[in-house]
């Protein structure tokens, strides 16, 4: 009996992602790709490699570009759709199941204003113009994100996306844009596992906006609601569903999972981006990047952070002897003063080398997409109190005590509208691809502090997280 859906090639995730690191890697930075292989504590250790996998494309565009473009190669090429590679399953393999349309018209009169929910209010107009520059200021956002809102609320229009389809892949994702997207009147494809509940609140939620929502109905039903699809176990079907939408397609990859999962259905996102984006050239993609990974900063940012670390604060007193009597791990910090470029290294242990893989995935094909000359829109989202993270009581505890080192953790409907808008203004504003992936990347960027703190991230996690226990039981 075969193996149904999409699999790692052996029971071990970590060899795949070294493998897949490595191989990234290979022709751009041997050294690098070697150190990979050598490894023996993945799991302890992956974070260094990540962080080279970055540094090594600093100032060398083509080297960022073979990284990305090697990896996606290798991860394709590794995963197992049923008996064979996840690169021929939306062409060759079987279709265990056929999709058609369920469409559902919103009743509710599309929102013509940008407004943003923040701290029990509505921000709009002149509040939210206030409240941009305040972000701006504080380091929360970056300059050109305050320009693309802007951009956004001085073209209203923009807002229904008119002429675009939006396929949402993780339509119940809380960092996903659908909800936003519907009220403002969008047309939209909504696409997640075929739960009764789940798919229940989405229709609900459908009639709720303004828009048009689309939706996958099984003609053959094993489960428990007659839409939805399991992108695992359905991709053919999805893939043959969506080459016969009309319009022009942006596929949006908002899906999140547990552990190993995540990697497996961001490689899923990743085959349907790839095959659409051969059978359908005028598709764009959208992403969102966690404000958890390695960036490349600029002077501004460096110099905001320098700033933090000479100003006085809660910390400044302790900063001396907590680095004594930690070793030199704790309040590190965060750049080498004065200088015109870094990294903001703010991959987080505690969310495992699963995650670190699946979420840089999504940032090698926004690369690779970019340099062939597809719309593409990927935005650093802030840290957001997400289920998914209050989950895991450290996190919790360290977003809880975050505000005492200058970053600010937002709440899900917050950050939802924030990013959506940004999509918006990526999709409308047509702006040209830069010199270098990371400075796409840096593009619009809403890192919520982390790239301007005062100390390097992981040197200030653990105070975080003993400060915020006790918020957290207040």
């Amino acid at each position: 009996m075969s193996d149904a859906g999409l699999r790692f090639p052996t029971e071990s995730t970590t060899s795949t992602a070294r493998d897949v690191l490595a191989d990234a890697l290979r022709k751009a930075d041997p050294v690098g790709a070697r150190a990979v292989e050598q490894e023996t504590n993945w799991r302890r250790h992956y974070l260094a490699h990540y962080l080279r996998a970055v540094e090594a494309g600093i100032g060398d565009a083509a080297a960022a570009r073979r990284i990305a473009h090697d990896g996606l190669q290798s991860a394709q090429e590794q995963m197992r759709f049923g008996d064979g590679p996840l690169t021929a399953a939306i062409d060759s393999a079987p279709l265990a199941q056929m999709l058609k349309t369920t469409t559902v018209q919103g009743e509710g009169e599309p929102e013509t204003e940008l407004s943003v929910p923040y701290r029990g209010e509505r921000l709009r107009g002149a509040a939210l113009e206030t409240q941009l520059d305040e972000w701006r200021d504080r380091g929360i956002i970056t300059a050109s994100c305050v320009e693309a809102v802007r951009n956004v609320m001085a073209n209203p229009e923009w807002l229904r996306l008119e002429g675009d389809t939006v396929v949402v892949l993780g339509a119940g994702a809380e960092m996903g844009p659908l909800r936003a997207l519907q009220r403002w009147g969008a047309e939209t494809v909504a696409v997640d596992l075929p739960r009764e509940d789940l798919q229940d609140r989405l229709v609900e939620q459908a009639r709720e906006g303004a828009g048009r929502t689309h939706l996958p109905a099984r003609i053959v039903t094993k489960s428990s609601a007659d839409t939805g699809a399991d992108l695992l176990v359905d991709l053919p079907a999805i893939a043959e569903w969506l080459d016969h939408l009309p319009g022009r397609l942006v596929l949006g990859t908002y899906c999140y999972a547990d552990g190993a999962k995540h990697v497996l259905v961001s490689m899923a996102a990743d085959a349907l981006a790839d095959h659409l984006l051969k059978e359908r050239p005028d598709t764009g993609l959208s992403f969102l990047a966690t404000p958890t990974d390695v960036y490349v900063v600029t002077e501004e940012e460096i110099r905001q952070a320098e700033a933090k670390y000479r100003r006085r604060s809660v910390t400044s007193a302790a900063r001396t002897p907590l680095r004594v009597v930690s070793g030199g791990r704790l309040l590190q910090r965060h750049y080498a003063p004065g200088a015109e470029i870094g990294t903001c290294d703010a991959l987080v242990p505690q969310q495992g080398p699963n995650y670190a893989l699946a979420k840089r995935l999504q940032r090698w094909r926004a690369t690779d997409a970019i340099a062939a000359g597809a719309r593409v829109s990927l935005n650093v989202a802030p840290a957001t109190r997400t289920r998914s993270v209050v989950k895991n009581k450290a996190l919790a505890a360290a977003y809880a005590g975050a505000h005492r080192f200058g970053v600010e953790v937002f709440d899900p409907a917050t950050s939802n509208v924030l990013m959506a808008a940004l999509l918006v203004h990526d999709l409308r504003a047509d702006l040209p691809a830069s010199d270098e992936p990371w400075q796409d990347e840096h593009r619009g960027a809403a890192h919520g502090g982390l790239w301007t703190a005062a100390y390097h991230p992981r040197s200030a996690l653990g105070l975080a997280a003993v400060l915020g226990v006790g918020a957290l039981r207040s």
